[in-house]
């Protein structure tokens, strides 16, 4: 069994699937790129895997890779993530919970609730992670930034 490294090339085939091809020149259709930190560092620690679960190749930061293949992970990641980005609080049914959030995200207004205060976790540097009772995440990449009346509303839950 070969230890993951580097790799000749990663692309997408006709199909639309990824395509990498390891330093021996084997093609591995269908792979799959995964984060190793999704949250605190997204573009750092890379792991290419194949249809059998195992890695084939390891990218220490997305920034490295030349363009064409950077821009190929990064859409990868898009079609894939779905985590709306907090803009603002806009109100809250109640300051106890379980409560409804009315929220601007990058992607809309929405709505969503709250079970308990333990659903706002703290990621440091004043970033907030939020699941809603569906477990849908919102990222709040610094709660010191909001405006005002968004602040008075989350101190409530912090």
């Amino acid at each position: 069994m070969s230890t993951p490294g580097k790799y000749q090339s990663l692309n997408r085939n006709a199909f639309g699937r990824l395509v990498l091809v390891d330093e021996q020149g084997v093609e591995h259709q269908g792979v799959v790129p995964v984060r190793a930190h999704p949250i605190s560092a997204p573009d750092e620690g890379l792991s290419i895997i194949g249809t059998d679960g195992h890695e084939l190749a390891w990218i220490d930061r997305l920034s490295n890779l030349p363009e064409q293949e950077r821009e190929l992970l990064q859409a990868e990641f898009a079609s894939r993530d779905f985590m709306p980005t907090v803009l603002r609080i806009v109100g809250v049914s109640t300051f106890s919970t379980p409560s409804q959030w009315t929220i601007e995200t990058d992607r809309g207004e929405t709505q969503f609730i709250l079970k308990t205060e333990e659903d706002i976790r703290r990621l440091g540097e004043g970033r907030l992670l939020i699941t809603s009772s569906h477990g849908l995440q919102f990222i709040l990449p610094d709660r010191f930034a909001l405006d005002r009346a968004s602040k008075k509303v989350l101190e409530r839950f912090l």
